[in-house]
Order: structure tokens, then C-alpha cells, then sequence
């Protein structure tokens, strides 16, 4: 068996560009659909939706502005992404964009103060 704290680790090194890879191969390969599994529990409806409202534990980091200081942005997410400087570029000038997600809520705080220290406005979903 494999040592899972090791691969939670190496999951948490992924940019949001590999993780979204990530996905779309492990969905081919197990042949599922991660919306599949999101729509289902919602089909259930009626009396037994109150469970539903079980507290959140991921979390999306959205960069809604670069709050005028764009060069001070692009070079924050190119740190916390690992992403190239056209990647980086244009996430940062098509906000409102998710820069982490399905992250931790420690992690996304952290996220979202170094975004907001380079001068971006975050929210957090």
C-alpha cells in the first residue's frame, strides 16, 4: 500500500493547472465524472437535505482584481501556482479567477494574505 502521507504531500505541490489534469485523467481512467457524484446527492432532496449543511472543509481562492499593482500580482501567483509568466499574466488579467481550489481553509487564508500583501483582491468561495 502506498504511503498515503507522502502522496498527500505531492498533491499539495500541484498547481491549479495540474490538479485540474489530474482530474480529467483519473476521470477517463475510472471511467467517472466528478459532477456525476456532485449531482447525485442533490437528486435525494426532500427531508433528507438538512445533513447538507455540514460545514465546509475545501475551499477556492478567487483573484477578483489586481487592485492596480498587476507586476506585484503576476509574481505572487507565479510563486503559489508554479505557473510560467503568460500563464500567470493572463489568470491575473481575466479575474475574477480561481487560483487554488479545494484547499484547505489554513491554506486558503494563507493564499489569500499573500495575494492581498502583492495588492490583489481575494475573496474566498
Amino acid at each position: 500500500m502506498a504511503d498515503l502521507n507522502s502522496l498527500v504531500d505531492a498533491l499539495s505541490e500541484l498547481t491549479v493547472l495540474e490538479a485540474a489534469e489530474l482530474s480529467k485523467l483519473l476521470e477517463e481512467k475510472w471511467g467517472v465524472s466528478a459532477a456525476a457524484a456532485v449531482a447525485a446527492p442533490a437528486a435525494g432532496g426532500g427531508a433528507g437535505a438538512a445533513p447538507a449543511a455540514e460545514e465546509q472543509t475545501e475551499f477556492d481562492v478567487i483573484l477578483t482584481g489586481d487592485g492596480g499593482k498587476k507586476i506585484n500580482v503576476i509574481k505572487e501567483v507565479r510563486a503559489l501556482t508554479g505557473l510560467g509568466l503568460t500563464e500567470a499574466k493572463t489568470l491575473v488579467e481575466s479575474a475574477p479567477k480561481a487560483v487554488k481550489e479545494g484547499v484547505n481553509k489554513e491554506e486558503a487564508e494563507k493564499v489569500k494574505k499573500q495575494l492581498e500583501e502583492a495588492g490583489a483582491t481575494v475573496e474566498i468561495k
